[in-house]
C-alpha cells in the first residue's frame, strides 16, 4: 500500500486524541499502570535479591481499526509489553482490559475463549513454525484448539487463507523449511488471521525480513486490515516501516512510554529530546542530500539497566538538556498539545514545562558536545566568535617571526655550546704538552728578552697583550700566567 494511500485513509478517519472525552472509535484495549518484573534469584533457597524491570508502568488506549506503532531501542520493553497484553506472559502490576472486560487476572482456562480475539505475529518466522508439521497443519492448529468447524472444511478454510496472504493453495502438504523468510511470515500471518481476530499483536513482523520482502508483507497487512477490520499492535525498531503503517506511535525508552502522538505529529516535531535523537537516525535516501549536512543527534553511553533505573527521568543520564528536576522528580506522561502527549520537563518544540530549573547537569554538558551546533545554535553561537575568526590569521603572521628568531637562537646557542667543548678539549691537550715544552719556552722568552731594548718595556708589553687576551675571551691570561710562574 502507497504512502498517499495511507495518507488518504488517514484523512477520512481522523486519528482520535489520547483524552477521557467520548470519541466516534470504541476503545478496543486500554492499558492501565502495566508493569512486569522479572525476579533475580541467587543462591541454594533461590531467594530474590532484585528484579528486570522491564516494564514499569505504561498506559495507552487502542482504539477499533487503527494501527498503534510501537518503537525503541533494543531492550526497552517493546516485545515483553506485547506478550502481557496478549497474556501470554503474566503481568505483575497494572490492568488490561478488553472490551470493556478486565482480562489482567484471567486463568488459562478462563482465556481460552479470548484468544480467538487476540492473536500474535512473532517476530522470527523461523522459530515460531514447527519443522515436523505441514503447513496445513500448522494454519489449522487454531481451528482444532478452538473447536471450530469453517464452513467448508478446514483444509478448504486454509488454502483460501494461504491464497489471502499471497501464497498458493498447493503449499498446503509442505514443510517450513522448504519456504523462504518472507513465505514463513506470510504462513504466521495466516494462521493469525484463521479465526477472525479483533485485535493483531505483531512483534517486529519484518525485522527478519528482506527489504523487497519487507515492503511486501507491510502492504499485505495493511490490506488485511481494510478488508477485515484488524487492529493492530506493531512492535518495531524500523522508524520508516512504523510511519508507513501507524495511525499513533508510542516510544518507549526503558520500559516507560515517554512519548504518543500521531505520526504526522511525532514525524513532524517531536517535542521529547529522545524522540528527537530517534528522528534525528532515519537516513533520508536522497541522492541530492547526500552532501549536505547532517543534523544528526548521537547519544552518549548505552541504555542503563533495567535492574536499577535511573532515578527521576530516566533518559536524564544520556539527555542534553537535563536538568535537577529531571535527576529527582520523573515526569508524567501528559497531554500537551491535542493528541500529543509527552513525559518531559523540559520538552522540545514546546514551552519549557521547568522554566525555574536552567543548570544543566554535568552529564547533560558532555552529551551537548555530541548534539550537532544546529541543535543548539541558541546557546553555542557567541556575539565574539566572527571577530575571534577574522583576528585569527593576522595573529598568525605576526607570530611567525618571532617563532623563526627563537629558532635561530635556539641553533646559535647548541653550535656555542660545541664551540665551547671544543675549546675545553684543546684547553686540556695544551696543559698535557706544557711541560713538554717549557725548555722551549725559556728559550725563546731569552731571545726575546735580548731582542727587547729594556726590560721595562718587555713588562709593558706582556701587560697590553694580557689585557687584549682577557677582552678577547682567549686562552692567553691563563698562558701568561703559566709563562710568569716558571719564570
Amino acid at each position: 500500500m502507497s504512502e498517499t494511500k495511507k495518507t488518504d485513509t488517514v484523512a477520512e478517519t481522523v486519528v482520535p486524541k489520547q483524552a477521557s472525552a467520548p470519541e466516534d472509535r470504541e476503545v478496543l484495549l486500554k492499558v492501565e499502570g502495566l508493569t512486569k518484573h522479572f525476579p533475580i534469584k541467587k543462591g541454594i533457597l533461590q531467594r530474590q535479591v532484585g528484579a528486570v524491570k522491564a516494564v514499569d508502568g505504561i498506559d495507552f488506549e487502542v482504539r477499533k481499526g487503527e494501527t498503534l506503532g510501537v518503537v525503541g531501542e533494543s531492550g526497552c520493553g517493546k516485545s515483553t509489553m506485547g506478550r502481557v497484553i496478549t497474556r501470554l506472559q503474566d503481568p505483575t502490576g497494572g490492568r488490561i482490559t478488553f472490551e470493556g472486560q478486565d482480562i489482567t487476572r484471567l486463568s488459562t482456562g478462563q482465556m481460552r475463549p479470548l484468544r480467538r480475539d487476540i492473536q500474535m505475529i512473532f517476530q522470527d518466522p523461523y522459530g515460531s513454525l514447527n519443522p515436523r508439521h505441514t503447513i496445513g497443519s500448522i494454519v489449522s492448529a487454531p481451528f482444532r484448539l478452538q473447536g471450530v468447524e469453517p464452513e467448508g472444511g478446514v483444509k478448504k478454510e486454509v488454502q483460501r487463507l494461504l491464497s489471502l496472504v499471497g501464497l498458493s493453495p498447493e503449499h498446503y502438504n509442505r514443510y517450513p523449511h522448504e519456504f523462504s523468510g518472507g513465505q514463513r511470515q506470510r504462513i504466521g500471518i495466516a494462521r493469525a488471521l484463521a479465526l477472525k481476530p479483533k485485535l493483531v499483536v505483531a512483534d517486529e513482523p519484518v525485522s527478519a525480513l528482506d527489504v523487497s520482502i519487507q515492503a511486501q508483507v507491510v502492504n499485505l497487512m495493511d490490506d488485511l486490515q481494510e478488508e477485515l477490520g484488524l487492529t493492530y499492535v506493531i512492535i518495531a525498531h524500523d522508524l520508516s516501516v512504523v510511519r508507513h503503517v501507524s495511525d499513533r506511535i508510542a516510544v518507549m525508552y526503558l520500559g516507560k512510554i515517554v512519548e504518543l502522538a500521531d505520526r504526522s505529529s511525532l514525524y513532524e516535531s517531536p517535542m521529547h529530546p529522545y524522540t528527537k535523537a530517534l528522528m534525528s537516525a532515519v537516513p533520508v535516501p536522497d541522492p541530492k542530500r547526500r552532501g549536505q549536512k547532517s543534523d544528526r543527534i548521537l547519544l552518549k553511553g548505552d541504555v542503563p539497566s533495567p535492574i536499577a533505573p535511573p532515578s527521576g527521568c530516566r533518559f536524564h543520564t544520556r539527555c542534553w538538556k537535563a536538568t535537577q528536576i529531571c535527576k529527582t522528580t520523573e515526569p508524567q506522561l501528559v497531554e500537551l498539545r491535542p493528541g500529543q502527549r509527552v513525559a518531559c520537563h523540559h520538552p522540545e518544540n514546546f514551552a519549557d514545562q521547568a522554566p525555574q530549573d536552567t543548570v544543566l547537569l554535568s552529564a547533560a554538558k558532555e552529551a551537548a558536545e555530541l548534539v550537532p551546533d544546529a541543535v543548539l545554535e541558541g546557546s553555542a553561537q557567541t556575539p565574539a566568535a566572527p571577530e575571534a575568526a577574522k583576528e585569527a590569521p593576522e595573529k598568525a603572521a605576526a607570530t611567525e617571526p618571532t617563532a623563526v628568531a627563537e629558532e635561530a637562537s635556539e641553533e646559535e646557542a647548541a653550535s656555542e655550546e660545541e664551540a665551547a667543548s671544543e675549546d675545553e678539549a684543546a684547553s686540556e691537550d695544551e696543559a698535557a704538552s706544557e711541560d713538554e715544552a717549557a725548555s722551549e719556552d725559556e728559550a725563546s722568552e731569552d731571545q726575546a728578552s735580548e731582542e727587547q731594548p729594556s726590560d721595562d718595556a718587555a713588562e709593558a708589553t706582556a701587560e697590553a697583550t694580557a689585557e687584549g687576551a682577557s677582552e678577547s675571551g682567549a686562552k692567553a691570561p691563563e698562558a701568561g700566567s703559566k709563562e710568569s710562574t716558571d719564570k
